[in-house]
Protein backbone atom coordinates (compact mmCIF):
# COMPACT_ATOMS: atom_id res chain seq x y z
CA UNK A 1 0.00 0.00 0.00
CA UNK A 2 1.19 3.50 -1.00
CA UNK A 3 0.34 4.48 2.94
CA UNK A 4 -0.75 3.51 6.18
CA UNK A 5 -4.38 3.22 5.72
CA UNK A 6 -6.67 4.04 9.49
CA UNK A 7 -9.65 1.75 9.92
CA UNK A 8 -11.79 5.23 10.80
CA UNK A 9 -10.75 6.36 7.08
CA UNK A 10 -11.73 3.24 5.23
CA UNK A 11 -15.28 2.48 6.31
CA UNK A 12 -17.99 3.31 4.45
CA UNK A 13 -15.67 4.29 1.21
CA UNK A 14 -16.52 2.85 -2.46
CA UNK A 15 -14.60 -0.43 -3.41
CA UNK A 16 -13.15 -0.13 -6.56
CA UNK A 17 -11.46 -3.20 -8.77
CA UNK A 18 -8.84 -2.93 -11.02
CA UNK A 19 -10.92 -2.89 -14.34
CA UNK A 20 -13.07 0.15 -12.35
CA UNK A 21 -15.98 -1.48 -11.26
CA UNK A 22 -17.26 -0.40 -8.32
CA UNK A 23 -17.77 -3.86 -5.57
CA UNK A 24 -19.46 -1.91 -3.32
CA UNK A 25 -18.72 -0.08 1.05
CA UNK A 26 -16.52 -0.97 3.43
CA UNK A 27 -18.18 -2.54 6.00
CA UNK A 28 -15.46 -3.51 8.76
CA UNK A 29 -11.90 -3.59 9.01
CA UNK A 30 -9.69 -6.31 9.84
CA UNK A 31 -6.16 -5.95 11.72
CA UNK A 32 -3.14 -8.68 11.01
CA UNK A 33 -1.71 -9.25 14.60
CA UNK A 34 1.41 -8.80 13.78
CA UNK A 35 1.69 -5.51 12.39
CA UNK A 36 -1.91 -4.08 13.70
CA UNK A 37 -2.85 -2.88 10.18
CA UNK A 38 -5.61 -3.10 8.00
CA UNK A 39 -5.51 -6.42 6.69
CA UNK A 40 -8.82 -7.42 5.19
CA UNK A 41 -12.07 -5.38 4.79
CA UNK A 42 -15.78 -6.67 4.10
CA UNK A 43 -17.84 -5.17 1.05
CA UNK A 44 -21.04 -5.04 1.25
CA UNK A 45 -23.15 -6.21 -1.72
CA UNK A 46 -26.46 -6.94 -2.84
CA UNK A 47 -29.67 -5.21 -3.82
CA UNK A 48 -29.66 -3.48 -0.38
CA UNK A 49 -25.81 -3.75 0.81
CA UNK A 50 -26.99 -7.40 3.12
CA UNK A 51 -24.04 -9.52 2.12
CA UNK A 52 -20.39 -8.64 3.33
CA UNK A 53 -17.94 -10.35 1.25
CA UNK A 54 -14.03 -10.19 2.26
CA UNK A 55 -11.30 -8.59 0.31
CA UNK A 56 -7.64 -8.52 0.61
CA UNK A 57 -5.83 -4.98 1.12
CA UNK A 58 -2.84 -6.81 -0.29
CA UNK A 59 -1.24 -3.95 -2.78
CA UNK A 60 -4.67 -2.20 -2.28
CA UNK A 61 -4.87 1.89 -2.25
CA UNK A 62 -6.75 4.45 -1.29
CA UNK A 63 -7.76 7.46 -3.85
CA UNK A 64 -10.74 10.45 -3.95
CA UNK A 65 -13.12 7.51 -5.37
CA UNK A 66 -12.29 5.41 -2.52
CA UNK A 67 -10.42 2.09 -2.35
CA UNK A 68 -8.55 0.35 -5.23
CA UNK A 69 -7.91 -3.67 -4.48
CA UNK A 70 -5.96 -5.87 -6.28
CA UNK A 71 -8.87 -8.40 -6.66
CA UNK A 72 -11.63 -7.98 -9.67
CA UNK A 73 -15.38 -7.98 -9.11
CA UNK A 74 -16.03 -11.56 -10.23
CA UNK A 75 -13.35 -12.91 -7.50
CA UNK A 76 -15.06 -11.32 -4.53
CA UNK A 77 -18.57 -12.30 -5.82
CA UNK A 78 -17.01 -16.15 -6.01
CA UNK A 79 -15.73 -15.46 -2.01
CA UNK A 80 -16.06 -17.96 0.44
CA UNK A 81 -19.33 -16.82 2.51
CA UNK A 82 -18.04 -16.00 5.93
CA UNK A 83 -19.61 -14.67 8.88
CA UNK A 84 -18.39 -10.98 9.36
CA UNK A 85 -19.33 -11.30 13.15
CA UNK A 86 -15.75 -10.03 14.22
CA UNK A 87 -13.28 -13.25 14.80
CA UNK A 88 -11.60 -14.93 12.13
CA UNK A 89 -10.95 -18.60 12.34
CA UNK A 90 -7.48 -20.44 11.40
CA UNK A 91 -9.42 -22.52 9.02
CA UNK A 92 -11.60 -19.40 7.68
CA UNK A 93 -8.34 -17.51 6.83
CA UNK A 94 -6.62 -19.96 5.12
CA UNK A 95 -9.81 -20.82 2.85
CA UNK A 96 -9.66 -16.75 1.86
CA UNK A 97 -5.97 -16.56 1.37
CA UNK A 98 -6.13 -19.53 -1.33
CA UNK A 99 -9.36 -18.77 -2.51
CA UNK A 100 -7.59 -15.09 -3.68
CA UNK A 101 -4.54 -16.87 -4.17
CA UNK A 102 -2.49 -15.01 -1.50
CA UNK A 103 0.35 -16.80 0.80
CA UNK A 104 -0.58 -17.43 4.26
CA UNK A 105 1.52 -15.59 6.82
CA UNK A 106 3.20 -17.86 9.13
CA UNK A 107 6.29 -15.48 10.35
CA UNK A 108 5.41 -13.85 13.73
CA UNK A 109 7.16 -9.94 14.05
CA UNK A 110 10.68 -10.96 14.82
CA UNK A 111 11.04 -13.35 11.68
CA UNK A 112 10.99 -16.56 13.16
CA UNK A 113 7.89 -19.06 12.83
CA UNK A 114 4.82 -18.51 15.18
CA UNK A 115 4.63 -21.60 17.76
CA UNK A 116 0.66 -21.53 16.58
CA UNK A 117 1.69 -22.22 13.26
CA UNK A 118 3.73 -24.53 13.16
CA UNK A 119 1.37 -26.64 15.90
CA UNK A 120 -1.52 -25.76 13.12
CA UNK A 121 -3.56 -23.95 16.33
CA UNK A 122 -3.75 -20.68 14.83
CA UNK A 123 -3.44 -18.27 12.09
CA UNK A 124 -0.39 -17.07 12.51
CA UNK A 125 -1.27 -14.13 14.16
CA UNK A 126 -1.02 -13.21 17.68
CA UNK A 127 -3.79 -11.70 20.22
CA UNK A 128 -4.08 -7.92 20.58
CA UNK A 129 -5.63 -5.45 22.88
CA UNK A 130 -7.80 -4.61 20.10
CA UNK A 131 -9.55 -7.43 19.34
CA UNK A 132 -7.37 -7.62 16.56
CA UNK A 133 -6.20 -11.73 15.45
CA UNK A 134 -9.11 -11.55 12.42
CA UNK A 135 -11.47 -9.68 15.06
CA UNK A 136 -13.47 -6.56 14.01
CA UNK A 137 -11.75 -3.24 13.98
CA UNK A 138 -12.92 -0.85 16.46
CA UNK A 139 -14.19 1.57 14.01
CA UNK A 140 -16.01 -1.39 12.18
CA UNK A 141 -19.18 0.06 13.11
CA UNK A 142 -19.76 2.03 10.45
CA UNK A 143 -16.79 4.32 11.74
CA UNK A 144 -19.67 5.83 14.09
CA UNK A 145 -17.45 5.55 17.00
CA UNK A 146 -19.01 3.16 19.32
CA UNK A 147 -15.63 0.58 19.57
CA UNK A 148 -16.86 -3.36 19.39
CA UNK A 149 -13.65 -4.37 21.39
CA UNK A 150 -15.55 -4.44 24.94
CA UNK A 151 -17.21 -7.49 25.80
CA UNK A 152 -15.17 -9.79 23.14
CA UNK A 153 -13.51 -12.66 25.09
CA UNK A 154 -10.05 -13.47 23.55
CA UNK A 155 -9.91 -16.82 25.07
CA UNK A 156 -12.40 -18.61 23.11
CA UNK A 157 -14.37 -15.77 20.80
CA UNK A 158 -17.40 -15.18 22.58
CA UNK A 159 -19.35 -12.22 23.26
CA UNK A 160 -21.64 -10.68 25.77
CA UNK A 161 -24.19 -12.66 24.48
CA UNK A 162 -22.84 -15.87 24.28
CA UNK A 163 -22.46 -16.11 20.73
CA UNK A 164 -19.18 -17.75 19.21
CA UNK A 165 -17.45 -16.56 15.88
CA UNK A 166 -19.81 -19.06 13.93
CA UNK A 167 -23.15 -17.64 15.03
CA UNK A 168 -24.07 -20.26 17.59
CA UNK A 169 -26.12 -19.41 20.38
CA UNK A 170 -24.81 -22.45 22.79
CA UNK A 171 -22.15 -25.55 21.95
CA UNK A 172 -25.05 -27.60 20.81
CA UNK A 173 -27.24 -25.30 18.20
CA UNK A 174 -26.77 -23.98 14.74
CA UNK A 175 -28.44 -21.95 12.30
CA UNK A 176 -28.56 -23.09 8.82
CA UNK A 177 -29.27 -20.59 5.83
CA UNK A 178 -30.14 -20.96 2.41
CA UNK A 179 -31.01 -19.06 -0.60
CA UNK A 180 -34.11 -19.09 -2.33
CA UNK A 181 -35.24 -17.61 -6.13
CA UNK A 182 -37.68 -14.65 -5.87
CA UNK A 183 -39.75 -14.33 -8.72
CA UNK A 184 -41.64 -11.13 -10.16
CA UNK A 185 -42.41 -10.09 -13.24
CA UNK A 186 -42.16 -6.88 -15.25
CA UNK A 187 -43.43 -5.55 -19.15
CA UNK A 188 -41.27 -5.19 -21.68
CA UNK A 189 -42.16 -4.30 -25.42
CA UNK A 190 -42.42 -7.69 -27.62
CA UNK A 191 -43.37 -6.56 -30.72
CA UNK A 192 -45.55 -4.11 -32.64
CA UNK A 193 -48.93 -4.56 -35.09
CA UNK A 194 -49.76 -1.89 -37.95
CA UNK A 195 -53.43 -1.78 -39.31
CA UNK A 196 -53.57 -1.04 -43.33
CA UNK A 197 -55.85 -1.24 -46.08
CA UNK A 198 -55.13 -1.54 -49.35
CA UNK A 199 -57.01 -1.69 -52.77
CA UNK A 200 -58.24 -4.77 -55.00
CA UNK A 201 -59.73 -4.69 -58.11
CA UNK A 202 -62.46 -7.42 -59.06
CA UNK A 203 -65.34 -8.30 -61.66
CA UNK A 204 -68.84 -7.87 -60.43
CA UNK A 205 -71.87 -9.06 -62.60
CA UNK A 206 -75.27 -7.71 -62.60
CA UNK A 207 -78.30 -8.82 -64.30
CA UNK A 208 -80.40 -5.92 -65.56
CA UNK A 209 -83.45 -5.99 -67.36
CA UNK A 210 -83.76 -3.92 -71.06
CA UNK A 211 -86.21 -3.67 -73.53
CA UNK A 212 -86.41 -2.77 -77.32
CA UNK A 213 -88.43 -1.87 -79.89
CA UNK A 214 -89.25 -4.95 -83.18
CA UNK A 215 -91.16 -4.19 -86.10
CA UNK A 216 -94.95 -5.99 -86.53
CA UNK A 217 -96.72 -5.88 -89.47
CA UNK A 218 -100.68 -5.52 -88.68
CA UNK A 219 -103.08 -5.97 -91.39
CA UNK A 220 -106.37 -4.17 -91.90
CA UNK A 221 -109.20 -5.26 -94.76
CA UNK A 222 -110.82 -2.70 -96.26
CA UNK A 223 -114.46 -3.42 -97.07
CA UNK A 224 -116.96 -1.40 -99.45
CA UNK A 225 -113.77 0.23 -101.19
CA UNK A 226 -114.06 3.21 -98.51
CA UNK A 227 -110.26 3.01 -98.60
CA UNK A 228 -109.72 5.90 -101.47
CA UNK A 229 -108.39 6.16 -104.49
CA UNK A 230 -106.01 3.43 -105.10
CA UNK A 231 -103.04 3.32 -107.50
CA UNK A 232 -101.10 0.32 -108.57
CA UNK A 233 -97.26 1.38 -107.67
CA UNK A 234 -94.29 1.39 -105.28
CA UNK A 235 -94.31 3.04 -101.96
CA UNK A 236 -92.03 2.78 -98.62
CA UNK A 237 -92.33 4.20 -95.03
CA UNK A 238 -89.39 4.55 -92.61
CA UNK A 239 -90.08 4.03 -88.84
CA UNK A 240 -87.43 4.57 -85.83
CA UNK A 241 -87.16 1.79 -83.82
CA UNK A 242 -85.74 2.06 -80.39
CA UNK A 243 -84.10 -0.18 -77.51
CA UNK A 244 -82.89 0.33 -73.70
CA UNK A 245 -79.06 -0.31 -72.76
CA UNK A 246 -77.13 -0.74 -69.60
CA UNK A 247 -75.96 2.69 -68.61
CA UNK A 248 -73.26 1.71 -65.72
CA UNK A 249 -72.03 4.40 -62.69
CA UNK A 250 -69.34 4.18 -60.26
CA UNK A 251 -69.76 5.85 -56.74
CA UNK A 252 -68.08 5.10 -53.23
CA UNK A 253 -69.68 4.09 -50.04
CA UNK A 254 -68.71 3.28 -46.66
CA UNK A 255 -69.31 -0.54 -45.97
CA UNK A 256 -67.14 -1.33 -42.83
CA UNK A 257 -65.02 0.07 -39.84
CA UNK A 258 -62.05 -1.72 -38.36
CA UNK A 259 -59.89 -0.74 -35.11
CA UNK A 260 -57.18 -2.50 -33.37
CA UNK A 261 -57.92 -3.38 -29.97
CA UNK A 262 -55.62 -5.01 -27.58
CA UNK A 263 -56.44 -7.83 -24.69
CA UNK A 264 -54.14 -9.59 -22.12
CA UNK A 265 -53.81 -13.36 -22.29
CA UNK A 266 -51.99 -14.70 -19.00
CA UNK A 267 -49.71 -18.12 -19.44
CA UNK A 268 -47.90 -20.13 -17.33
CA UNK A 269 -43.96 -19.64 -17.14
CA UNK A 270 -41.50 -21.98 -15.96
CA UNK A 271 -38.03 -20.48 -14.58
CA UNK A 272 -35.07 -21.54 -13.04
CA UNK A 273 -32.34 -20.91 -11.47
CA UNK A 274 -29.35 -21.78 -8.98
CA UNK A 275 -29.49 -21.67 -5.25
CA UNK A 276 -27.01 -22.54 -2.87
CA UNK A 277 -27.92 -24.14 0.80
CA UNK A 278 -26.34 -25.51 4.02
CA UNK A 279 -26.30 -29.01 5.37
CA UNK A 280 -25.36 -30.14 8.39
CA UNK A 281 -23.17 -32.70 8.94
CA UNK A 282 -21.93 -34.55 12.23
CA UNK A 283 -18.52 -35.96 12.84
CA UNK A 284 -17.64 -38.12 15.26
CA UNK A 285 -14.32 -38.90 17.72
CA UNK A 286 -13.60 -41.96 14.83
CA UNK A 287 -14.00 -39.82 12.24
CA UNK A 288 -17.25 -41.03 10.54
CA UNK A 289 -19.76 -38.19 9.00
CA UNK A 290 -23.11 -38.27 9.25
CA UNK A 291 -24.88 -35.29 6.57
CA UNK A 292 -28.23 -34.44 7.90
Amino acid sequence: MAKTMQPQELIDSAVVDPNGHKLGKVGNVYLADATHQPEWITVKTGLFGTKESFVPLSGAHTDQDGVHVQVDKDSVSDAPRIDADGHLSPEESAQLYKHYGLPVPRMSPDGQMDDRAAQGKGTGREKSGMDSAGTRQAMGDAGRGRSEMDGRSGVDGRDKAGRDKLGRDDDRTMTRSEERLNVGTEQVETGRVRLRKYVVTEEQQITVPVSHEEVRIEREPIKDGRGGRAEIGEDEQDIILHAEKPVVNKETVAVERARLKTETVTEDQTVSGKVRKEQFEVTDDNGKHRKS
